[in-house]
């Protein structure tokens, strides 16, 4: 099955798209960009969604749904929001259909036109804000902490499946606060939630740090952003938190009665990630074989592949192999045992290893005389024979190693792929040949921003919340500059 893969020195896009398609994660639909999450991908985005689920709810935050549909003044009311999303937006004008009178199918009835458009949801937060209003009335109604498990539509024009589709799944947090404070504290909180998902979930290494102000959300004061590197050099942003400030309350006009009795309006945030994670586990990970899952994202952690000639060894086969997984499963681990009879062994090796699956365990009747079994790790290919009374202490104690190292192993990628640089043209040589993070000193102005990203495409990822500062001189205009940010060609 590996040869139906392109190899990734070949050609990068056509390697993620094989892995994406055959190894049963999505497919293409028939409506234009858009995807069909196939079950083993979504069964991946469960977990995914689990997790952080649980994450959010540990911080203090429920669960709530807001429509699909958004008037379309609402987003007229914030003037930077409505030009970021403008041109995105999917629009309904009428609500009924009728057969053609000249008999050439079904047509839009043009008596049905809505007295005012709908957009459908890019985001949620003029929706949101306007219901806010009615919620809120006093401090004591304050913080507010919602988030919502929900489909959005961004017309996207160029499309890859799970990296830029025009209809996608998400969470989108929404909170209120009562002072600035706490909205900062919340946004900051929210993206640190974010970088531990990431990182102990994925095993995929994140910088945490701020956006600049023409890469921030529309309509936001501050964007925070947790930012990845593929395998390819190229940065991919895995999800953001935004304090937002009073914009939408103003535009709404949410107002509170503060503590000393005054009116003022509410801080707020938002944040979300979506199934773009999805894309960066695949490339952050996978290799020329397939697809490479972290053990604690994998809907099947280790599978049981028989090796047999004859009903009775695959009896006696399935009978060891019954209390094998008995006793992984005490221990909390998720197993599949593969004893279909119109599949050869090794095509179900190929099988599996095309799917990521952690641990193969391959059981034959040569295993049971001996009391063992053939343990072969995914992220390595590396095999071992096991003692069968020794298998679920061995396969707890692989998962955690396959976990930190597919988490080391891209660290050490990144900090392969990480360069600082002191001139312009050592900038641009390095992100033509190699790509990858490039740190650089920035003079802080949208105009060199935008010099750089027309003769480079390289964009400001983030300025590292952690970059300590440094006396040092922006790259292109040689005006003084105190931090590095991190630039890169990206998804």
């Amino acid at each position: 099955m590996a040869k139906e893969i392109t190899s990734r020195n070949e050609n990068y896009s056509q390697w993620y798209n094989d892995i994406v398609v055959k190894a049963g994660l999505a497919d293409y639909s028939a409506v234009r960009g858009s995807m069909v999450i196939k079950p083993y991908g979504f069964a991946i985005w469960e977990k995914m969604r689990d997790q952080l689920d649980h994450m959010f709810k540990e911080t203090g935050h429920q669960n709530a749904y807001f429509p699909l549909f958004i008037p379309k003044s609402f987003f007229s009311r914030e003037a930077a929001h409505v030009e970021g999303f403008a041109k995105e937006c999917a629009v309904v004008t009428h609500y009924r259909l009728k057969n053609d009178p000249n008999g050439k199918g079904i047509v839009v009835d043009e008596d049905a036109k809505l007295e005012e458009e709908l957009v459908v949801r890019p985001t949620s937060e003029t929706i949101i804000w306007n219901t806010y209003k009615s919620w809120i009335q006093s401090y004591r109604d304050l913080p507010i902490l919602i988030n919502q498990w929900a489909n959005v539509v961004r017309w996207e024009m160029r499309t890859r499946l799970f990296l830029r589709t025009a209809e996608f799944l998400w969470q989108e947090g929404h909170t209120a606060h009562a002072t600035k404070e706490e909205a900062v504290e919340e946004a900051e909180r929210m993206i640190n939630v974010y970088s531990t998902f990431a990182r102990e979930w994925m095993a995929m290494p994140v910088i945490i740090g701020k956006k600049s102000e023409s890469e921030r959300f529309a309509g936001a004061v501050d964007t925070y952003s947790i930012e990845a590197l593929m395998q390819d050099g190229k940065a991919l942003q895995a999800g953001t938190s935004h304090f937002l400030g009073q914009n939408f309350a103003k535009a709404f006009d949410v107002k509170f009665l503060n503590r000393e009795s005054q009116l003022e309006y509410v801080w707020a945030t938002s944040w979300g990630v979506s199934t773009r994670l999805m894309g960066a586990l695949v490339m952050t990970h996978s290799d020329d074989n397939g697809l490479v899952l972290p053990p604690k994202l994998a809907p099947t952690q280790v599978v049981f592949v028989p090796v047999y000639k004859s009903e009775e060894e695959l009896a006696a086969v399935s009978e060891v192999v019954a209390k094998l997984r008995v006793e992984l499963h005490s221990k909390g681990i998720t197993t599949h045992y593969d004893d279909r009879d119109n599949y050869k062994p090794g095509f179900k090796f190929a099988e599996y290893e095309l799917k990521g699956v952690p641990v193969r365990v391959a059981i034959g009747p040569r295993d049971i005389e001996k009391g063992t079994v053939e343990v072969a790790r995914r992220d390595t290919l590396q095999k071992q024979f096991v003692s069968q009374n020794q298998l679920a202490e061995t396969v707890v104690s692989l998962l955690d190693n396959i976990q930190a190292n597919l988490y080391n192993r891209a660290l050490e990628f990144r900090e392969r792929n990480t360069t600082r640089v002191e001139t312009y043209d050592e900038f641009k040589k390095v992100i033509a040949e190699n790509g990858g993070f490039v740190l650089a000193h920035w003079d802080g102005t949208p105009e060199t921003e935008a010099l750089i990203k027309e003769d480079t495409k390289a964009t400001i990822r983030c300025i590292p919340l952690d970059m300590p500062e440094e006396d040092g001189k922006c790259i292109v205009t040689g005006k003084p500059s105190k931090k590095r940010a991190i630039f890169a060609l990206a998804y």
